[in-house]
């Protein structure tokens, strides 16, 4: 699991490269070249929103995340223990909620032929795809994190 989200965090780091590649490129064509800019937006979005959402299992691998520790340190290490897994037996039900409902979307925009309903109108289902890796791996990383006492 630990390889599959190392591999996640590096295409996370890649998308939101990309994204900033193509804001430059909207800038450019806007600005200097006076064209008008139909795709980058909603590409810059999709990208932005695909690394944070496929970076999530990550950050939870590494724990980067943003903590408040006041409580947990002043607790002795059994009471710790518990109220970490209790936090992740908590994070755990949410991303699987959110895997389940992402999962259901997914075959929903794909099946249906959803679009974006914008100038440019791409097919909705291939930006869906991030949040429904993102939410399952994190549910994984979840997983291993508990089972290997690591919380």
């Amino acid at each position: 699991m630990d390889t599959l989200t190392l591999a996640m965090g590096v295409l996370a780091a890649a998308l939101l490269v990309f994204g900033v590649i193509v804001v430059c490129h909207m800038v450019f064509s806007r600005y200097a070249l006076g064209l008008s800019t139909t795709w980058q937006t909603e590409l810059t979005t999709f990208s932005i929103a695909g690394a944070m959402l496929l970076g999530a299992p990550y950050v939870l691998l590494t724990r980067g995340h943003v903590a408040v520790t006041v409580l947990p340190d002043s607790l002795a290490p059994l009471p710790r223990k518990i109220m970490y897994l209790v936090a992740s037996l908590v994070g755990l039900a949410f991303c699987l909620a959110l895997a389940y409902g992402s999962w259901i979307y997914q075959l929903e925009a794909y099946h249906a032929g959803w679009t974006t309903g914008t100038v440019w109108n791409p097919p909705l289902w291939p930006a869906i795809v991030p949040m429904t890796a993102g939410a399952t791996l994190l549910s994984l990383q979840y997983l291993a994190e508990i089972l290997r006492g690591e919380i």
